[in-house]
């Protein structure tokens, strides 16, 4: 398992390798900046986390644990009438 140095030592191992080609530099900051803003917003879940929760939905569904939106009623009065 590598220390958090010993990362950031290899990866500026890696970039200087492709310091010259703004094209590959660009690839990079862009693919930099869209890791760090998954970090910064909670509310992203991993794919694994999603569907698992697909999955309890499912099962809830099976259950008859689920809300219905009934025809032609606003999803604001399914919710009053479900107790939400």
């Amino acid at each position: 398992m590598m220390t958090v140095v010993q990362i950031n030592a290899e990866l500026f191992r890696t970039m200087s390798k492709i310091a010259d080609d703004e094209g590959l530099m660009m690839k990079l900051l862009k693919y930099a900046k869209k890791l760090a803003a998954t970090k910064e917003d909670e509310s992203l879940v991993s794919k694994e986390e999603f569907m698992a929760s697909l999955d309890r939905g499912e099962e809830e569904y099976k259950q008859g644990q689920c809300v219905r939106l009934l025809p032609n009623e606003s999803v604001s009065e399914m919710l009053r009438r479900s107790g939400y």
